[in-house]
């Protein structure tokens, strides 16, 4: 059976263009900015107090993983107390280490951060999984991956690219599946980790030149169309036909981009009859017609609702 979540994290073609190891000892802080890139951190020891996006400290300790889809404005600080005199944004390189505040002391923290790309311009994809901030504790298997990462980004081994576009994309699911069941926003993964919704998103997966009807869907959810309906809508921020129409976008997109088929050939394998039909839906979603998709690279987001 095909996996929509896997389906969706190989799309993205993540990409590793900046980690960094970093510590903290004493009183410290770190005021960053970000440019609205994917963010992580996992604390390899210690604690500290992380706030996104202006938004509320959390204290993130040893093994902590934390994913956020667009980070603007970030602070970290230490839990220990400033004493006078010590200046809390003193930065030294160690190594290849970046330690912030007393630079002989011991570290009460130790973090590796990084920003993650994607190879696809579709990356609203990724804000369709993830709520604005993605928390996971105590998962240690995310610990070894991003280690993993590190190691790998910083070595020259052959076939480099490929080993860590298979890392990333490791940790991505990881992450995601890690937390599916505890979402709080709508959203793919909390359709598919309903009980009812997720192997419906999986058979639209499986077969999206399916001609579906909403009937269908919730019969084969065993729940009334209303009920079931209210239920997609409620649980992936979207209308059954509203997902599946974009996922064949998404799927378009990515066929276009890859050269992978004539219109008339992509048309079909999407679920159109005709080019003709193919082109208009095409172009009603995106804003341009699909024979000048494949050469923009400012390309309309994919998998959100799209405005009349």
């Amino acid at each position: 059976m095909i996996d929509p979540l896997a389906e969706i994290v190989t799309m993205l073609q993540p990409s590793l263009p900046f980690s960094k190891t970093a510590s903290g000892s004493g009183h410290w802080r770190v005021d960053g900015a970000g440019d609205g890139s994917p963010f992580f951190a996992v604390i390899l020891e210690g604690s500290t107090k992380l706030s996104i996006n202006s938004q509320p400290d959390i204290r993130l300790e040893a093994d902590d993983f934390v994913l956020i889809p667009a980070a603007y404005r970030f602070t970290m600080v230490s839990d220990d107390e400033p004493d006078d005199g010590e200046d809390p944004l003193r930065v030294t390189k160690i190594g290849d280490e970046t330690r912030h505040g007393d630079p002989s002391g011991l570290p009460n923290m130790r973090v590796l951060i990084g920003r993650l790309a994607f190879g696809t311009p579709d990356t609203t994809l990724v804000f369709a999984l993830l709520p604005c901030l993605l928390l996971i504790r105590g998962q240690a298997r995310l610990t070894d991956l991003v280690r993993m990462i590190r190691e790998e980004a910083k070595a020259e081994r052959a076939a480099k690219s490929i080993v860590l576009e298979r890392l990333l994309q490791l940790l991505l699911i990881e992450a995601l599946r890690s937390d599916a069941a505890g979402l709080e926003t709508p959203g793919l993964l909390r359709g598919l980790a309903d009980k009812h919704l997720g192997p419906i998103i999986r058979l639209l997966h499986e077969a999206p030149s399916r001609t579906w009807t909403v009937d269908e869907l919730a019969s084969a959810a065993t729940m009334s169309r209303s009920v079931f309906f209210d239920r997609f809508q409620k649980q992936t921020g979207m209308a059954p036909m509203e997902y599946l129409l974009s996922w064949r976008m998404a799927l378009a997109k990515n066929m276009l981009r890859r050269r992978d088929g004539g219109i008339k050939e992509i048309a079909k394998r999407v679920g159109y009859g005709s080019a003709s039909a193919f082109s208009v839906a095409f172009s009603k979603f995106t804003g341009i017609p699909p024979s000048q998709y494949g050469r923009q690279d400012d390309a309309v987001g994919v998998l959100e609702p799209q405005s009349d």
